[in-house]
């Protein structure tokens, strides 16, 4: 492909991303409430992270601290302007605008907070793309309501966002309103986006002895953040005709393992489960036509008004957004039941990160044609990104050539999917500066442009160092994709 056949559309949104309960910390400061990641501990790629019901001092919880951008804010978008971002995409903290999730009024100390960050990235010309809830839901709406499952949140969940819509209307024209909302589907997810604490304490993707009860109250869950996102898109547009809201998606892809016709079924099943299933609810307004048989199928009983099915139909997004890691295979027999909804074979095909990611850059290809040709949507890539053991040198530099081959093999295939017609309106690496891993609490598993000098436990200066993948980013957004 030619550098003229490389460049991107006028305007695309080159960024970069972050999420507040990962690198913020302050997480008792300026009456921020608890948040259920406040509450779990670090861990690693073999131990999985867990979830203390009180804060126990001999133990390590990332989240609390982050890499400190509440108080270095300032310090971070001046490097972010150097970068030559368009836009950033981050997250507000629910609970530093609302300490308990029930509040009557919010956290006016967290309000103005974030009014002199969207302040400082206007004063560098970046455009702030901001995710409404990113794996913090207030600590107590998971103990004193159960999270999610519990269909009194959605009041709740609109009064912080007619808060924020009105509080920051001129400064943020673009929200998502829940994280990688599919997640909920599974242990992981029905942890961090659905804030159902799980009765095991760990916080593993997939809990293979989940009871029936267990499995029900997740889909009753999603349910009930579909109805809540629904509920804000439509107050957005109210407030602000201007505004555009999107939804936001872990991006799953799969493959059929093998030639057979049954993992092709098995293919052709996971993405409508794990991609599908959210976005038609999102997207077109109402539930895909195979769910009645799943759920039954499944004893999973899940009652949609006519009132629910209007509003999903008056509420659907403005775009789509997704995040966008690694692909994975689908067979018919990894559970050993033909007839299961298997998920994550290996794919003997591709190279897979440190942490055992597989890396499929013609997969980001592959989803956004597929994407865009079901909903015709815009779409936004607002994670993608590789997590490596970067050092610092004493010099100040960090040589971490395996983002710019991964990132750089990434946008050839965005460019790529732009050719074939696809409407991509921003691409956001993950992420923006080192921060806390959300799914193993780590620091040393690092995406960042930008080297934060702080290791697992929190020792360190936290001091700033710009990585060679952020010059060569600086060069990629310069010359708008054409000089990867």
């Amino acid at each position: 492909m030619t550098s003229a056949e490389q460049r991107f559309p006028e305007g695309f949104l080159w960024g970069a991303s972050t999420a507040a309960s990962q690198c913020e910390g302050a997480w008792d400061k300026d009456g921020k409430g608890e948040t259920i990641l406040d509450h779990m501990t670090n861990g690693d790629h073999d131990n999985p992270r867990r979830i203390t019901m009180n804060i126990e001092p001999e133990l390590t919880y990332p989240s609390q601290r982050g890499c400190h951008q509440y108080e270095r804010f300032e310090e971070d978008i001046a490097l972010f302007a150097e970068l030559g971002l368009k836009t950033y995409r981050l997250s507000l903290n629910w609970a530093r605008i609302f300490p308990n999730g029930d509040d009557e009024e919010p956290n006016q100390a967290g309000i103005e907070h974030y009014r002199r960050l969207f302040q400082c990235m206007k004063d560098h010309g970046i455009e702030p793309t901001v995710t409404m809830t990113h794996y913090d839901i207030p600590w107590n709406l998971c103990v004193k309501y159960g999270g999610w499952k519990n269909r009194e949140l959605i009041p709740l969940f609109l009064n912080y966002a007619r808060t924020i819509f009105t509080e920051y209307k001129g400064l943020v024209k673009r929200w998502l309103t829940f994280n990688e909302i599919n997640f909920g589907i599974v242990s992981y997810g029905e942890c961090v986006t659905s804030g159902i604490i799980p009765r095991s304490g760990k916080v593993v993707m997939d809990d293979p002895d989940a009871t029936n009860e267990e499995i029900n109250d997740r889909f009753l869950a999603l349910h009930h953040e579909y109805l809540a996102s629904a509920l804000a898109v439509k107050l957005a547009h109210e407030i602000d005709p201007e505004i555009q809201v999107g939804c936001m998606q872990t991006g799953f892809s799969f493959y059929p393992l093998t030639s057979k016709p049954e993992d092709a079924a098995a293919q052709q099943r996971d993405m409508e489960l794990w991609m599908y299933y959210s976005l038609d609810v999102m997207c077109k307004g109402h539930y895909p036509y195979w769910a009645p048989r799943y759920f039954k199928d499944r004893g999973i009983t899940l009652t949609v008004s006519d009132e629910d099915q209007a509003i999903l139909k008056e509420g659907t997004v403005d775009f789509i957004s997704f995040s966008y890691y690694k692909t994975d295979c689908s067979s018919a027999t990894i559970k050993g039941d033909p007839n299961d909804w298997a998920y994550g074979a290996d794919n003997p095909e591709l190279e897979k990160s440190d942490w055992g990611w597989a890396i499929d850059p013609a997969g980001l290809r592959w989803l956004c044609n597929d994407l865009y040709a079901r909903y015709e949507m815009p779409l936004m890539i607002v994670e993608n990104g590789l997590g490596e053991y970067d050092k610092l040198e004493e010099d100040g530099s960090c040589h971490d050539e395996g983002h710019i081959v991964y990132l750089r093999k990434h946008i050839e295939a965005l460019a790529q999917a732009i050719r074939d017609g696809v409407d991509v309106i921003g691409y956001c690496p993950w992420s923006a500066i080192d921060i806390v891993s959300a799914g193993t609490g780590e620091m040393k598993k690092r995406y960042g442009f930008i080297y934060v000098d702080a290791d697992d436990y929190g020792n360190g200066s936290y001091d700033r160092y710009r990585k060679d993948s952020f010059f060569w980013y600086q060069r990629v957004i310069e010359s708008n994709g054409s000089e990867l």
